[in-house]
């Protein structure tokens, strides 16, 4: 094979390698009821397709290849193990190892007949990995990077925290899950609602790395915003009385509203107040109003205030009812991240809220707020901070300081997109800057 196809061919390795591991260590999971070992064999598969297809050519079904690759090195492990007759008792009398050698139609028919009314493999594993004998932090982190597919930087970048403290943290949660036999399985009754709320904070952060992400040559990752509104779905569905469920669901459905028109033809990103509305699915904000309609309802019904994601998903509900970029009610919104800051007081909340704040009442009470936050250490590497207060700079026409603001943040951006959309904004701040008479 020459080089150029051996290189398009490892690209598509990477990119299947990319939608696919979720669903391999998944299904592998349930066989080896061991997430640690699961992604261990998963990682073989690759191994295996790195091997293969640059000789074999890609298969007609990647996907497949690779989960049936990972099965069958899961069943050689069983096989190995002195214990294999109990083990298969524990997974269900031999059904896996079937699994890996019959036709799809058959593994199609034992899979409908087994698995429960929630019938997911990514769900159980959302909610294995997010097991109460785990930190909050390490719950997200494992997560994010089994069902994301995230590397260990991409996730520090999302909290703010140094890079070796996720891998750490990544390290010992499966270790610890491995080592205490955690059930592979989707909590019912009372032990629901205590791992719920971790559950929804990872869908989060999935949808948000797919919306926005951290680094890369593209500014969005659309399958993992996919994959995080169909589990958001699903969570909706499995905690009905939950308020926060719903409110994630609708925060979801309206931003993925949006997906067609934040970018351009050439795949460059295109702000909120530039987009062409008429691009928005409407059938998601529909679904998403309604969905935030029902967390408000769930909320009154228990005299609660409403929570995060429902707040967030009235703000968005917002920028959705509005026809125009100028008929936004700003002062609302502002009032919602009020609202939030009360909820969850954060520096990127207050970031947000600043925004706001500067749209409804004029950027000098905006950079007001931002200046508070210079200093703030979890936004130091933060490049939405230098961004905003760049942004402000502008329309309050000290240019000269805004280019250099601009300048800093597309430094601190890992993501060539926004770095490019930053740099074309302060070199065009420049320009206006020397063409001003003095």
């Amino acid at each position: 094979m020459t080089a150029p196809t051996q290189a398009a061919t490892h690209r598509a390795i990477d990119a299947v390698w990319r939608i696919e591991q979720a669903r391999i260590v998944a299904g592998v999971a349930r066989m080896v009821r061991d997430i640690g070992l699961a992604e261990e064999l998963a990682q073989d598969a690759l191994v295996a397709a790195l091997e293969h297809w640059p000789n074999d050519g890609v298969p007609a079904n990647p996907g497949a290849w690779l989960m049936t690759t990972a099965k069958h090195r899961a069943l050689d492990r069983l096989r190995r193990d002195k214990n294999l007759a109990a083990k298969l008792e524990q997974i269900g009398l031999d059904l896996e190892a079937r699994e890996a050698l019959v036709v799809p139609d058959f593994v199609d028919a034992l899979d409908a007949a087994r698995q429960d009314d929630i019938g997911d493999d990514l769900l159980r594993l959302v909610f294995t990995a997010c097991h109460p004998l785990l930190s909050p932090e390490a719950r997200v982190a494992l997560t994010l990077k089994l069902l994301g597919g995230l590397t260990t930087a991409e996730i520090a970048r999302a909290y703010l925290v140094p890079e070796p403290t996720i891998a750490q943290r990544i390290v010992r949660a499966k270790r610890t899950l491995s080592e205490a036999r955690v059930p592979y399985e989707v909590p019912r009754g009372e032990e629901l609602g205590p791992r719920l709320a971790s559950v929804l904070e990872v869908v989060y952060l999935i949808f948000n790395e797919g919306y926005t992400a951290t680094a890369g040559d593209h500014w969005m990752k659309p399958p993992l915003c996919d994959e995080a509104l169909r589990l958001a779905r699903i969570l909706a569905e499995l905690a009905t009385e939950e308020p926060e469920a719903h409110g994630l669901t609708a925060l979801l459905e309206i931003q993925a509203s949006r997906t067609a028109a934040r970018t351009d033809d050439q795949g460059r990103p295109v702000l909120l107040a530039d987009q062409n509305r008429a691009r928005w699915d409407h059938l998601l904000i529909r679904r998403g109003l309604a969905a935030l309609a029902r967390a408000e309802q769930l909320a009154a019904r228990r005299a609660r205030p409403l929570g995060p994601y429902a707040l967030q998903a009235a703000i968005a509900a917002c920028h959705a009812r509005a026809p125009t970029a100028e008929a936004t009610d700003w002062t609302r919104i502002a009032a919602l991240y009020d609202a939030l800051a009360q909820v969850i007081p954060s520096p990127v909340v207050e970031l947000n809220r600043a925004v706001a704040v500067s749209m409804a009442f004029g950027p000098a009470a905006g950079l007001a707020i931002v200046d508070t936050l210079v200093d703030e250490p979890a936004l130091k590497n933060y490049h939405w901070l230098p961004a905003v207060r760049a942004d402000l700079l502008v329309k309050l026409g000290r240019r000269e300081l805004a280019c250099a603001e601009f300048l800093r943040a597309a430094g601190l951006a890992k993501n060539e997109r926004e770095k490019a959309l930053l740099n074309e904004r302060a070199a065009n701040t420049a320009s206006h800057e020397k063409a001003r008479p003095h």
